[in-house]
């Protein structure tokens, strides 16, 4: 059977390498007999695993000394929680720039959960297609929040918010290590593995040591402090033990591809290719503003998709979305249905993806463009 070009939001496409990597170690990893999926996290087997992951994060993403890097579980949404209840605890108060669905949520679990927020800035206004721009935060905030790539709108960050002395949080799900990040500038970070880093089950947390409080929110659960994890060097509780075995992999795979710098060079060019064809295209366009596009989450629309909210529009619109999908799907390009908030069709194209995935993907959209017009 032939692999398929997966075009997945996450849980999305793996390495290859490290697939097979995966497959050869399964039934006995170095020796010991067993398979990863078996082993005790407390093992002196798994030990170097786990020290190996989080040394390869330090060095592919410069982490200062003074940041802990943590695997949590309960992927990027317990963090909503996490962030304002070991963050917001001096004036109670954040500032929330709202630029689509995970950060609203994020700012309403804040909410939920006593803190003052303020959203300062939102792209509410044209649908989330666009990042505002907000030079500089100030004020009696404990903490200033962003996404920093929205997977469902397919908008990025071009810059960070000055903050000065407020930490900057960000969540980094659908961008972590496909791009350079300098750490420094952020209080703290989160990324959900299942989009660049490893099949879903750990989120990875960096956070610097000041904000490691021993004095969360009144009521915030043990699991759910920080310090739990910190002083426990991720081992609480038993950790997702085979995906951090996997991410390790992946995040090899990624420095011997140039890291960072050279995931960035990978995915502009994949992303030029795929903006290119549809800014010049009269059937297709992206939804995403020029300077605020992501390079990872590609949302794109035909001209069937006018807004028109009558019965007849909307059902050739639905009509024109389903048959791209499955035709797609037929030549081995799949999961390339549209969120239901955007419509249409979305190509994630993480570091895992190749570039001939992508003008595979080109190809049949010119190929479904004659045949539909």
């Amino acid at each position: 059977m032939s692999r398929v070009y997966n075009f997945s939001a996450g849980p999305s496409c793996l390495p290859e390498e490290v697939l097979n990597e995966c497959a050869a170690e399964m039934l006995d990893y170095k020796g010991t007999g067993q398979s990863v999926m078996e082993m005790s996290h407390r093992s002196k087997a798994y030990e170097p695993i786990i020290q190996d992951a989080e040394a390869m994060v330090r060095k592919l993403m410069n982490v200062p000394e003074n940041y802990k890097v943590l695997f949590l579980q309960g992927g990027g949404s317990t963090q909503f929680a996490m962030v304002a209840q070991n963050l917001g605890i001096r004036s109670g108060k954040a500032a929330y720039i709202e630029t689509g669905v995970w950060a609203k949520k994020a700012a309403a679990e804040a909410k939920k959960l006593g803190v003052d927020v303020d959203v300062i800035a939102s792209s509410k206004d044209k649908g989330y297609s666009y990042i505002p721009r907000v030079e500089k935060v100030e004020g009696d905030y404990d903490y200033v929040y962003i996404c920093l790539n929205n997977t469902i709108m397919g908008t990025h960050y071009e810059y960070l918010p000055e903050t000065g002395d407020i930490p900057l949080v960000a969540d980094i799900s659908s961008c972590v290590l496909s791009e350079p990040l300098d750490v420094s500038r952020f209080g703290m970070v989160f990324a959900g593995a299942q989009k660049n880093l490893a099949p879903a089950g750990v989120t990875l947390v960096v956070i610097r040591e000041d904000l490691i409080t021993d004095s969360p929110r009144a009521g915030t659960p043990t699991m759910l402090c920080y310090k739990t994890h910190a002083d426990a060097d991720s081992m609480y509780n038993t950790p997702p033990c085979y995906t951090i075995y996997v991410l390790g992999k992946v995040l090899h795979w990624i420095e011997k591809n140039g890291g960072a710098e050279g995931m960035l060079k990978r995915n502009r060019e994949k992303a030029d290719y795929l903006y290119n064809f549809l800014d010049s295209s009269d059937f297709y366009h992206a939804t995403a503003e020029k300077g605020s596009r992501s390079l990872m989450n590609v949302p794109f629309l035909t001209k069937y998709s006018t807004g028109a909210t009558d019965e007849a529009s909307l059902a050739k619109e639905k009509e024109i979305n389903d048959k791209f999908v499955k035709e797609a799907a037929a030549a081995g390009l799949v999961n390339l249905k549209g969120h239901r908030l955007v419509g249409g069709m979305r190509a994630s194209i993480y570091n895992a993806m190749s570039l001939d995935g992508v003008k595979a993907l080109v190809e049949f959209m010119k190929k479904f463009e004659a045949e539909n017009k």
